[in-house]
């Protein structure tokens, strides 16, 4: 699959209205009413009331082994759906120390111990997701995740959510915004 580029624009326009927005470490991103989601090009022009732009591109899965990748294919449900009316934004940075580690050394934390994808999967597909990468963009966050979901199944969003913070992986996040939506 091809790369997908995507720009958020946090403002005053978009399809999706903000219901919260929670900084859980680090600094904060303004506050705004609207988010207005632009896939295609990551030099879209920011709409007028934008408070903050984030953009990010998808690329291939990372830490991922076969079966996992398999597993993953077979379960993820698209974003767009129409019952998917509740999303949610979650730009992430992780630390420093994060990046020094070697990538086995990072798989080891993020699966072995955390088990970051396996909690994933609990999830789909319920649950919607996409992980775009921004760091090699220069943006001020390594991650942008979007998830998309149907409101009751809310609940359970959020126990995925919870878990995926409590893991050991997390100690490592030294920014981390949570925008809740619905369309």
């Amino acid at each position: 699959m091809s790369p997908v580029a995507v720009s958020f624009f946090g403002g005053s326009s978009g399809l999706w209205r903000v219901e919260a927005m929670n900084t859980i470490v680090g600094e904060a991103l303004p506050q705004v009413a609207r988010l207005d989601v632009r896939e295609g090009s990551l030099s879209a022009l920011e709409p007028a009331g934008c408070r903050f732009a984030l953009r990010g591109s998808t690329g291939h899965l990372r830490y991922v082994l076969a079966h996992e990748k398999g597993g993953l294919a077979a379960v993820t449900p698209p974003l767009g759906r129409d019952t998917a009316t509740c999303a949610a934004l979650i730009p992430i940075r992780k630390s420093a120390a994060w990046w020094e580690l070697a990538q086995d050394e990072r798989r080891v934390i993020l699966q072995e111990r955390s088990k970051h994808i396996s909690l994933g999967l609990g999830y789909l597909p319920a649950v919607a997701r996409r992980l775009y990468h921004c760091r090699e963009l220069g943006e001020p966050f390594d991650f942008v995740t979007w998830f998309e979901h149907a409101p009751e199944d809310s609940e359970r969003f959020d126990e995925l959510v919870y878990a995926l913070r409590a893991s050991e992986e997390w100690q490592y996040v030294e920014r981390e915004v949570d925008i809740r939506l619905m369309r």
